[in-house]
């Protein structure tokens, strides 16, 4: 007999892989340059050079039988040891190697980090507008994900809502930051709230509250600012990494969980996600990649298109009317949908051959992401379609 719930799953499929399919077929019938496809979240400047480079290097220099022999269990010494050194030479803390995970992008890293710090039964809240597949890293550890609801205006933290979903069976508070779908940052005054509201709720209920933070977009902000680092504001941080998104390596699947030093059985947490990976056969990223990321780890690519990008549209959709919040990184931007159903909203973009993505998904009914991680004149060259569309549908 096959397992009952992964069949279950086949019916709920990720709408923005098929919406990312849908424009690929329409590609072909009408040549993909003029599909104008926000759907996917793939990086469209290539990876730094000095990355390639140092492939070719280990690949011709080095001793393939070293090269690509198994990773230990817990990591390639190399990339934990650099990965920790930038992170305490960039953010000011104090990782050593043994606080560094290897994962497969964020979303092994999220993994990890969930089945480490709970156990089935508790609950881990996010907050709306989240990333869809935190249900499947979550519910498939046994723990409840609660969502707390978006504040529709700011898509800032609720904490409202949050205060009043904060309970005695709260393991961890799942946060991305900056945000996937809606581009939100968050600043160093709200992650001082929340780690206060935390800490508070730690002593109410006798327990730790974990803070678990996404950030494979830590890098991608825009305005001259930084993104602050949120392992620095609560000692019971986990932070999950990849750098599918800053060093254009969405294929290779490379990332990595960091353990604050200050946070409770912090030594012990890196070895317990070896013994997870040894549940969930995940047993390391490759061999080479690691390497190879431990030489380059503080590059990033040419992320500038990303922002001229974001001032094109969100300049475009303020014209024509939308509510919108100006992102503050990422590439992806969050308006408002024009009627009450965003699916219906977004179905009818695509006669223009504007591929939108509908929120609901996201925990945000009535908005709709667009994901401008493409060519920069392929985005000017949409406007007219978004144009077109918003006056021919709605006005």
């Amino acid at each position: 007999m096959i397992n009952e719930t992964y069949e279950a799953m086949l019916g709920a499929k990720n709408i923005i892989r098929v919406l990312s399919e849908f424009a690929a077929k329409r590609g072909e019938e009408i040549g993909y340059e003029n599909v104008f496809d926000y759907s996917l979240g793939n990086p469209s400047v290539p990876a730094p050079q000095a990355f390639t480079d140092e492939m070719i290097r280990l690949l011709q220099n080095e001793d393939a039988v070293k090269l690509h022999g198994y990773s230990p269990t817990l990591g390639h010494p190399l990339y934990k040891e650099k990965i920790a050194e930038s992170l305490n030479r960039r953010f000011g803390m104090n990782y050593t190697a043994n606080h560094i995970f290897p994962t497969t992008g964020a979303a092994g890293a999220v993994a990890h980090a969930v089945r480490a710090v709970t156990k089935p039964g508790d609950k881990i809240l996010t907050f709306a507008p989240y990333f869809p597949e935190y249900n499947p890293y979550i519910t498939g550890a046994g723990v409840e994900l609660g969502v707390v609801p978006a504040d529709r205006e700011t898509l800032q933290i609720n904490f409202a809502a949050f205060e009043e979903m904060l309970d005695e069976r709260t393991a961890a508070v799942l946060i991305n930051t900056p945000n996937n779908p809606s581009g939100v940052l968050y600043s160093e005054e709200t992650l001082e709230k929340l780690a206060q509201m935390l800490r508070d709720a730690s002593v109410r209920f006798g327990h730790n509250v974990f803070l678990l933070s996404d950030e494979p977009y830590r890098e991608i902000v825009f305005d001259g600012k930084t993104a602050p680092y949120v392992s620095k504001f609560y000692d019971h941080t986990l932070s999950c990494y990849s750098f599918s998104k800053a060093l254009s390596l969405p294929g290779e699947r490379i990332g990595y969980v960091a353990v604050n030093p200050a946070c409770e059985k912090a030594d012990k947490i890196v070895p317990m996600c070896g013994q997870i990976s040894r549940g969930l056969g995940h047993n390391c990223p490759p061999s080479i990649i690691q390497i190879a990321v431990a030489y380059t780890c503080d590059l990033t690519s040419d992320l500038s298109v990303y922002e001229v990008n974001r001032d094109l549209i969100y300049d475009k959709l303020v014209e024509l009317g939308y509510s919108v919040v100006k992102p503050g990184g990422t590439f992806y931007i969050f308006p408002k949908s024009l009627e009450d159903d965003a699916v219906v909203f977004c179905e009818k973009a695509r006669k223009y051959d504007l591929i939108l993505v509908p929120a609901d998904g996201f925990g945000a009914p009535g908005f709709f992401r667009m994901a401008y991680c493409i060519d920069t004149d392929k985005v000017k060259r949409s406007l007219a379609a978004l144009e077109r569309f918003t006056k021919e549908e709605y006005r």
